[in-house]
């Protein structure tokens, strides 16, 4: 009778045997070695993803060239720029920028790639583990990836196929507010004052009617 086939868990794609040395000499091993048990990182994009990266303003894209040299891209666009394709794919519209095109040529020869992603308000930040490929020429592809009413220019799509993610603990993440929601926030505390002062100007103004009256 055949041997079962031992199946690898997606969180190999971080924990490597070298990874794994590390975490045995540091006493960590353990702790992991379960999660690799209950089958490694989680491999499709649940709703709870799509929720996170659908208010996601910025990310960042690691690529490696063919010699190993990684290279660490930052993206932005308006909250939702990189999209969910399905389950297993992100996408997002390439804008012009510096022309230097390091991440379009590291993917040319090496297609693996990491996206990091990170949410400053709430402290919490999306590892994703994949496949970066380049499509040139697409008009309908950037299209669909391109936000709405965003003026920057489009020079092709990208898109993520996704091995594995995993979100890590907010330990170390400090807040930071979105200025939007911080203007947003300061608009309704003086709509709110101003509210109360007429309220004052009102009520001072019954007690002074009263008082005239001899009341």
């Amino acid at each position: 009778m055949s041997e079962p086939l031992a199946i690898t868990p997606s969180s190999y794609v971080a924990f490597t045997a070298a990874v794994k040395a590390a975490q045995q000499a540091r006493g960590s091993r353990q702790a992991y070695a379960r999660v690799e048990a209950r089958g490694g990182f989680r491999t499709e994009l649940t709703p709870d993803f799509v929720q996170f990266i659908g208010g996601i303003d910025t990310a960042f894209l690691a690529t490696a060239n063919a010699d190993g040299q990684p290279y660490v891209q930052h993206r932005g666009g308006p909250k939702g720029f990189i999209r969910v394709l399905d389950a297993h794919t992100l996408g997002m519209a390439d804008f012009s920028g510096n022309r230097q095109y390091i991440t379009v040529g590291n993917a040319s020869e090496n297609p693996k790639a990491f996206l990091f992603l990170m949410d400053y308000t709430h402290r919490r930040r999306i590892k994703v583990w994949g496949e970066l490929s380049v499509v040139e020429g697409d008009a309908d592809v950037v299209a669909r990836l391109m936000p709405e009413d965003y003026g920057a220019i489009p020079e092709r799509a990208l898109l993520f196929k996704v091995s594995a993610w995993d979100m890590n603990c907010p330990q170390h993440i400090p807040q930071k507010i979105d200025s939007a929601l911080v203007a947003a926030a300061l608009q309704e505390r003086e709509a709110r004052i101003a509210a109360l002062e007429m309220e004052v100007a009102r009520l001072r103004g019954l007690v002074g009617a009263g008082d005239a009256a001899g009341l």
